[in-house]
């Protein structure tokens, strides 16, 4: 068991820490049928691969336990939301196979989302970028700050958003996709982000933005869970098919990420960092 597995056992069954931040890894706190999943990465929330594992199998767990009615998801507030894969980790990469084996990280996570039976309400405290995007898209409900800017940098690393991209565009609409993607170096306001969907709602700073993601969880709660489990099944109508899609995509990933022009730009984003 790695590291950041020990700290998803750990916290899991820590009923104590409540809603205190955490440095690293993966806490799941479950109160009045609501369980927080909050991951944090000293790295503006980033993440490596060992994450990714440990938040989907945080989501898997909750969605197995009868206690569970509505999972939120939310990130240590001190930092950015999510800034997507970990540069340290995607420089390790040294065959396809092992960029395929990172990329379905992610794809794993948003296909866990995608499946759970629970309802995900994403609290989104600040900029998203990359995987965090994709993140927020699989969301149900993304609930979001004034300061949540969002951005799809792979175009400008020299891969693409291939494995989120489907979780993103079901959101927003493939043009929207599109003005994403093709400029990965613009930022796009809460604002544009709300008038796409991606966001649900938008308000001025964290703690107003948590009190309605809460509100709104603990509400989601006191409905008929058969209800709940049904409308969100239908919700995610036509994305059987990402079993297959997203391997496949992660596969795209991994190849594009040994080019040697994006192995020479990931260097330059490291080294001025």
């Amino acid at each position: 068991m790695n590291r950041l597995f020990r700290i998803f056992a750990l916290l899991h069954n820590n009923k104590d820490m409540g809603n205190q931040k955490i440095s690293e890894g993966v806490h799941v706190h479950n109160e009045r049928a609501v369980a927080t999943i909050t991951f944090a990465h000293p790295k503006h929330n980033c993440f490596p691969q060992a994450q990714l594992t440990a938040l989907t199998t945080a989501i898997n767990t909750c969605d197995k336990d009868a206690s569970v009615r509505v999972i939120l998801l939310q990130s240590d507030p001190s930092k950015a939301f999510c800034a997507g894969a970990s540069f340290d980790e995607l420089l390790a990469v040294k065959t396809p196979e092992q960029g395929k084996t990172f990329f379905m990280g992610f794809a794993n996570l948003i296909n866990a989302i995608r499946t759970c039976s629970k309802p995900i309400v994403g609290r989104i405290h600040g900029k998203a970028i990359g995987g965090g995007v994709g993140i927020v898209a699989a969301c149900d409900y993304a609930i979001a700050t004034e300061n949540a800017d969002v951005r799809l940098s792979e175009l400008a690393i020299g891969i693409g958003p291939f494995v989120i991209a489907p979780a993103v565009a079901r959101k927003i609409g493939e043009a929207a996709l599109g003005a994403l993607a093709l400029q990965p170096k613009q930022w796009k306001n809460a604002q544009w982000a709300l008038q796409h969907g991606l966001f649900s709602e938008v308000y001025a700073d964290t703690e107003t933005a948590t009190t309605a993601a809460v509100a709104l969880a603990q509400q989601l709660a006191t409905y008929a869970p058969e209800a709940v489990a049904a409308l969100k099944n239908t919700l995610w109508a036509n994305t059987d098919h990402w079993t297959e899609l997203l391997p496949k995509n992660a596969e795209i990933s991994g190849h594009l990420l040994l080019l040697p022009e994006t192995q020479h730009t990931l260097q330059q984003l490291k080294s001025n960092a």
